[in-house]
């Protein structure tokens, strides 16, 4: 049974989850890779195992993190099955990622509790350097957020964040249906390979960086010069941006990743 408050829906349809292990090149459909380097696969919530056997099934290590403890229980079970799965509970806001790669590289999978999938992103991208890629089941409008481009509805300091450290991009849209019990909205398949914008843009502090990038958009109707007004002198401001080609009453939805970075650049 799921648990509202944990924001659970399991994948129970099959069709789905094959579609979702194609995508992710875990099925037994799927052509086979050839890494170069050693890997991990860590799951992020298992649930009941809906996609862990896929998962498990292509020999790498798996690191099956859940934190329902009846659920982590079924997974053990699962677990004797598979002597390349390892269960492990805990909540993944505080789940060490550098300390179950042991080394090697990582690539995550989770169908993650709408409510929170913002921090989860934010904790992934602390082991950014660690991590090949991240395939995540969320809400359709939220996934939309991750791979919006400038200038349109969606935009915002998460598509930034998104983008600055991934190349994000929607595999699969699902309808309620494929859950249960279904949500009340659309979902979808995000794959995120890594890195992103970072590695060309190379900032000193990349977390001095994101925090620019939240006042950017701190009030998306304000401009950047009233935004960033705590940061540096409307003039200054408005300089900046004139440098960068763009007008002084331009707000942050209108730059670029890279856009953003120059401007953060010219006032620090």
């Amino acid at each position: 049974m799921a648990r509202q408050r944990l924001g659970q829906h399991f994948l129970h349809d099959a069709g789905w989850r094959e579609q979702i292990a194609r995508a992710i090149r875990v099925s037994r459909h799927a052509p086979e890779r050839h890494e170069e380097r050693p890997y991990c696969w860590i799951e992020i919530g298992a649930g009941h195992g809906e996609m862990t056997e896929h998962l498990a099934g292509t020999g790498a290590s798996v690191y099956a993190v859940e934190l329902d403890s009846p659920l982590v229980a079924k997974l053990q079970r699962l677990a004797t099955r598979y002597p390349n799965l390892t269960v492990m509970s805990g909540d993944v806001l505080e789940t060490d990622l550098a300390a179950i790669a042991a080394g090697r590289r990582i690539k995550l999978y989770g169908n993650l509790p709408y409510y929170i999938t913002s921090p989860i992103l934010h904790r992934f991208f602390k082991s950014a350097e660690l991590i090949d890629e991240i395939h995540i089941v969320i809400q359709l409008e939220v996934a939309l957020r991750l791979v919006a481009r400038p200038a349109s509805r969606d935009y915002s300091y998460l598509s930034v964040l998104t983008q600055y450290f991934s190349r994000p991009m929607i595999a699969l849209k699902l309808p309620p249906d494929a859950f249960q019990p279904p949500p009340e909205v659309d979902s979808a398949l995000v794959s995120l390979k890594l890195p992103g914008e970072n590695a060309k843009l190379r900032l000193a502090n990349g977390d001095k960086f994101l925090a620019f990038v939240k006042t950017c958009f701190a009030q998306k109707r304000k401009t950047l010069v009233n935004n960033l007004r705590g940061s540096a002198e409307p003039q200054r401001i408005q300089l900046a941006l004139t440098e960068l080609q763009l007008s002084a009453t331009a707000r942050a939805e209108e730059l670029s990743v890279s856009q953003v970075a120059e401007l953060y650049g010219r006032l620090h």
